[in-house]
């Protein structure tokens, strides 16, 4: 930590979270201009990291992934429950500063940063078993289905997104907002709202809404990862024309309507069906038929 960081006059003792003038000055230390680049909109605000933190039911021993920490006011509220974090940054500045102000804020606590892209890290230390992050709003479905893809240890997590994208990540089937990241996401478990959280606890203030998005894995992986990509290459075509007939829609997909059509009424689809009636299990039965076509 520079010198002029070391004359901080923050009291450890007067609480465990950083407050706006630490989170600006800290900002201002580092040199650090939030960016809508990197999706960057830092929290303000102790009482939303505390309500975070509950409704991701985070536990003592607990081990956490966090991606994109920032600052560190969410790292705070994690560690200050007595969870251990993995926090994986991007950016250097932040990633070098941020283990120096969980020392000067809760000495000792149990913290190991990574940096990484979050969207190419393929290992994590410790396993962890939650995912609890603030995700950046310009890639926070890539990086959520990332994380799951790649860390089978997540069991269970919460993350803020824009409200919009949360909203479409917990659609059900037969919804209009239900598309490729609701069905995507169901692969992997069961995602809900979890409440919306003000603007006014960011900065710099966002022009969009915020939700925080809850999650819960399912048991036991639904099927092999080759039917994981036959089934996301199929959704990824059911979507991109979702006013579509399904057999027109998968024709590019599956070689053709007339194969389009045999592949779905071998898997139990009626071909007139559109992707926004389909559950996940739906686009399963599809994929295994046209495997075993």
């Amino acid at each position: 930590m520079t010198e002029s960081a070391h004359k901080s006059d923050k009291d450890p003792s007067a609480g465990a979270l950083l407050g706006p003038a630490e989170i600006r000055d800290l900002a201002e230390l580092l040199g650090v201009n939030p960016t809508k680049k990197l999706g960057q909109n830092f929290l303000l605000d102790g009482n939303t990291v505390r309500r975070i933190v509950k409704v991701a039911a985070v536990q003592p021993g607990d081990t956490v992934v966090e991606v994109g920490p920032g600052l560190g006011s969410l790292t705070l509220g994690l560690l200050e429950v007595g969870a251990a974090v993995v926090a994986v940054e991007i950016d250097d500045r932040l990633a070098e500063q941020l283990p120096l102000t969980v020392q000067l804020m809760q000495p000792g606590a149990a913290l190991t940063v990574i940096r990484a892209d979050a969207l190419k890290i393929a290992e994590l230390p410790g396993d962890p078993s939650r995912l609890v992050a603030n995700l950046p709003y310009n890639v926070s479905v890539p990086v959520l289905l990332h994380m799951l893809e790649h860390f089978a240890s997540i069991r269970t997590g919460v993350v803020m997104v824009q409200a919009e994208v949360g909203e479409r990540l917990a659609a059900a089937p037969g919804s209009k907002i239900y598309g490729s990241p609701s069905v995507k996401a169901a692969w992997y478990g069961q995602f809900r709202t979890a409440g919306k959280v003000s603007r006014q606890v960011f900065w710099p203030v966002p022009n969009v809404d915020s939700i925080l998005i809850a999650f819960e894995r399912r048991s036991a992986d639904l099927e092999s990862e080759e039917l994981r990509l036959a089934t996301f290459a199929l959704v990824d075509g059911a979507f991109q024309q979702r006013r579509k007939m399904l057999r027109q829609s998968l024709s590019t997909v599956l070689g053709g309507s007339a194969e389009a059509s045999a592949v779905l009424t071998a898997a139990g689809i009626d071909p007139t069906e559109r992707g926004e009636q389909l559950t996940v299990h739906d686009f399963l039965a599809i994929a295994r038929a046209w495997l075993a076509s």
